[in-house]
């Protein structure tokens, strides 16, 4: 089915959790940690010792190069009666330099926000994952007969839209901190908000499967999550985890040491450990650590690389790294704003000058960058 023209929440709060967000405050939120001192433009960045990390004040001494006729310019400029149920704390969204977040409740901290903006980037990165996957939107080997399906931390909502529509007999739940779905959805989907973090509600035994995508650096403790998910399968019932590093880095050696495009996966590294969430999942490989400590078969586990531009001869792979790069570069801001500001101690117009000069290396036909990400399929054993 298209997607729906507007996006009103229709979620619905779930029993227990916390739940999260869908208005706007009055005024921005204030930093978690207070502001740092003034720093030379040759120390590292605000809150860490790391020396591999340039400070936010870097950026604005690097002179962009002259563009030249070589470069792929191909995107030109930086580019209600439900709701009603809803209790008026989720409809607190927190605002942190004009972005909107989830309210603040509970153990939640999702660092994407929920605006429109942001929205369409995540659903151009599902089409990304789609492409990726062959045009699959999930790759557990389920029977046709399948009865009921959880998406955990479903964003926009738009895979368990599609899966819906694929299953119209399965019952399919949508689960966010975020009430940010649509309103328009199949009539055996419904969406609830809930804290995915905290002990869940839903009846042991009762999902045949469960779906988790990218929730790199919003989980503090990974392995209380899939004890989560193995309680609620049916024995037989599967798993399916597809998480992204934040890494970005390239093969050949063109992504420079000191690029914009290298110090995107450090600054984020660094901010999950000083935030207590990391964003290490796939380089620590905690999708099967954490899925074996819990009790799962692993059944398949499948490394990929993800194009960032049309620089990749495959041309399926030249269209992911397209719509890859267009997911990423129309709203960097929003991707580093949460972290890079109340984390790290940058401001909004620091991150403004970083973006510019990674929007401009991500259309360098000459640098080859990609990002890894790691999809595993675990089965609840028949005896469990």
């Amino acid at each position: 089915m298209s997607d729906p023209p507007a996006k009103t929440a229709s979620a619905v709060p779930a029993e227990a959790g916390t739940a999260a967000a869908a208005g706007t405050s009055a005024t921005d939120t204030q930093p978690a940690t207070p502001s740092a001192p003034a720093v030379s433009p040759d120390a590292p960045a605000p809150g860490t010792t790391n020396p591999d990390i340039l400070p936010a004040s870097h950026w604005a001494q690097v002179r962009h190069p002259e563009e030249t006729d070589d470069e792929d310019s191909a995107y030109g400029d930086d580019n209600a009666s439900s709701t009603a149920s809803l209790s008026a704390s989720i409809l607190e969204y927190r605002t942190v330099h004009g972005r909107t977040y989830h309210s603040e409740r509970g153990n939640a901290q999702s660092w994407n926000p929920n605006d429109a903006l942001h929205d369409e980037s995540m659903d151009i990165l599902h089409h990304v994952s789609t492409l990726m996957q062959d045009g699959k939107i999930y790759l557990a080997p389920l029977d046709d007969d399948i009865q009921k399906v959880l998406d955990v931390a479903c964003g926009t909502g738009i895979w368990a839209i599609d899966f819906a529509d694929l299953f119209p007999s399965a019952e399919v739940i949508g689960v966010d901190i975020s009430p940010q779905q649509p309103q328009w959805i199949p009539p055996n989907l419904k969406f609830e908000v809930d804290d995915v973090t905290q002990p869940w509600t839903y009846e042991p035994n009762s999902f045949d499967y469960i779906h988790l995508r990218w929730l790199t650096g919003s989980v503090p403790d990974w392995y209380a999550l899939y004890r989560e998910v193995f309680k609620a399968l049916k024995p037989g019932g599967y798993f399916e985890h597809k998480e992204s590093s934040c890494l970005l880095i390239s093969d050949d050696g063109t992504v420079a040491e000191g690029s914009a495009i290298d110090q995107w996966g450090k600054v984020f590294t660094e901010a999950g450990k000083k935030f207590g969430r990391t964003f290490s999942v796939v380089e620590e490989g905690l999708q099967r650590k954490a899925m074996e400590a819990a009790g799962f078969e692993i059944v398949e586990e499948l490394d990929m690389k993800t194009p960032l531009g049309p620089w990749p001869a495959d041309e399926t792979q030249k269209q992911i790294g397209l719509y890859n790069r267009l997911a990423i570069e129309q709203d960097v801001e929003g991707f580093l704003m949460y972290m890079w500001t109340m984390v790290m101690g940058w401001t909004k117009e620091e991150i403004q000058v970083y973006a510019a000069h990674l929007r401009r290396e991500l259309r360098s036909p000459n640098i080859h960058a990609y990002y890894p990400q790691k999809l595993v399929i675990g089965r609840k054993p028949e005896n469990a």
